[in-house]
């Protein structure tokens, strides 16, 4: 298998190569892109020799070509958003593993379902914002597409093989979608206001990039998940069960309508799905270690607090209004992170500023990509005007 890495510098794309290099006679390395990290870049170029590498940054790019240059290399450099898009359709790579982070994985990424490759899919952002239209792609061209993040992929693995997109046709009640409430599950909300980017970093069972970090303490990150599972499973918001399950060892049930649950478990390491996405429907060795259940001994369950977690119930709020409303919720929240990390608001600004522009911009139809990046746009405006409110 021939694989293009969409954001191998990150969590995900690291946890990529790990598996990848385990089994050198299974997959070969055509392509690996990054945002602005040239020297991880390079690195990770000197060990799996890919034809092609493409930094977002055009400095750092020109700084891998020479480290490249030096080392003797034969990886051409690219740069720039037209070269993510370039290598995403690459003929000579079957395979596109899409885990840049945030909007920018949504136009390589839809490009790599219209080319027809397999996609394992670990950028929420593009079902969130572009749903329809990635969707469509997929089906029009035959792409294989194959969802990464550890929630969906258990569901993906807890349905019937061959699941054709009807819950109720194929005997199905609910999709049960389990979250670990973050850093702050319990938390007292007084002390909320004060919270710190590097708290809202340190999530408790996984190792997250900072943004991430931060939507799985606002609960944000789950609330993009429910609306990528719609796109995903066709699964309306009732259909969607967000389940707090602060061990983070079941990644997702199905509740089918004779009263069975199936649920997927293992340790929460990405690992897994990428090793079950990469092989699939073989399986392969992941890294991961073995479960063990009498070392976990109790597992919690819990009904999400929408008091204490806005971002969730905007989320909802979101896919209910449809067209546009998911990309501005996207988009918002975005650039609310970014200003709390940047430590221009505080935590709880995040949520208010988000609902403020959804209250702000009117829900559009979408019927094409440029609809969804002029509502990202214009969200993004709306979102620094809320900002720049507060900051006064």
């Amino acid at each position: 298998m021939n694989i293009t890495i969409l954001g191998s510098t990150g969590s995900i794309g690291a946890s990529t190569l790990d598996v990848v290099a385990r089994h050198p006679d299974k997959f070969r390395i055509i392509a690996l892109t990054a945002n602005s990290q040239a020297e991880l870049l390079f690195r990770q170029c000197r060990q799996f020799k890919p034809r092609y590498a493409v930094l977002l940054d055009e400095d750092a790019a020109a700084q891998l070509r020479l480290m490249v240059r030096e080392d003797g290399l034969n990886t051409e450099i690219l740069s720039g958003a037209k070269a993510l898009e370039q290598v995403s359709v690459l003929p000579e790579a079957d395979t596109v593993m899409a885990a840049i982070v945030g909007a920018a994985g949504l136009q390589p990424t839809l490009a790599a379902a219209r080319a027809g490759k397999k996609i394992l899919l670990a950028n929420k952002e593009t079902l969130v914002m572009a749903g329809n239209v990635f969707m469509d792609a997929v089906r029009a061209s035959g792409s294989v597409l194959l969802p990464i993040d550890s929630e969906h992929n258990a569901i993906f693995q807890a349905l019937p093989r061959g699941y054709d997109g009807n819950l109720a046709g194929n005997g199905v009640r609910r999709i049960l979608l389990t979250a670990s409430g973050g850093p702050f599950r319990d938390t007292p909300l007084g002390e909320m206001q004060n919270i710190t980017p590097e708290q809202a970093c340190a999530h408790p069972n996984w190792v997250m990039g900072r943004k991430i970090s931060v939507d799985s303490a606002t609960m944000m990150n789950k609330g993009l998940e429910v609306i990528e599972a719609h796109w995903l499973f066709n699964a309306s918001a009732d259909d969607i069960q967000v389940v707090v399950h602060p061990q983070s060892v079941v990644h997702s049930l199905v509740e089918y309508v004779d009263g069975s649950v199936l649920a997927q478990l293992g340790n929460p390491d990405m690992r897994t799905p990428i090793a079950y996405g990469l092989a699939y429907p073989e399986r392969i060795d992941s890294g991961v270690a073995p479960l063990d259940l009498f070392k976990v001994a109790t597992m919690n369950f819990s009904a999400p607090d929408f008091a204490r977690f806005p971002c969730l119930s905007l989320a909802y709020q979101a896919l209910r209004s449809a067209g546009t409303a998911p990309a501005v919720l996207n988009a918002a929240n975005e650039v609310a992170v970014a200003a709390f990390l940047d430590k221009q608001i505080p935590f709880l600004s995040i949520p208010r500023v988000i609902e403020a522009v959804l209250d702000a911009l009117p829900v559009k139809a979408v019927g094409s990509l440029e609809d969804v990046l002029s509502a990202d746009a214009e969200a993004r405006r709306a979102a620094q005007r809320q900002i720049q409110r507060l900051v006064k």
